[in-house]
């Protein structure tokens, strides 16, 4: 399933898939198949998403 609710988050922030890469230390990759919802991150990333993007596990990665 696509993880719309990041990439708006992201967008709002004004970062790129990079940027959030790179304050994260993944790939611009590993955002994009997060995005796409082929990527299932593991705790650690999702919080440091969360932390990046100034939201909450509950708002970005579950419904």
């Amino acid at each position: 399933m696509k993880n719309l609710k990041m990439k708006a988050a992201r967008a709002g922030k004004d970062f790129s898939q990079q940027q959030l890469a790179d304050i994260c230390q993944v790939s611009r990759q590993t955002i994009n198949a997060i995005e796409k919802g082929d990527y299932n991150p593991t705790i650690s990333l999702c919080i440091a998403i969360c932390k990046a993007l100034d939201t909450t596990l509950n708002d970005l990665f579950w419904e």
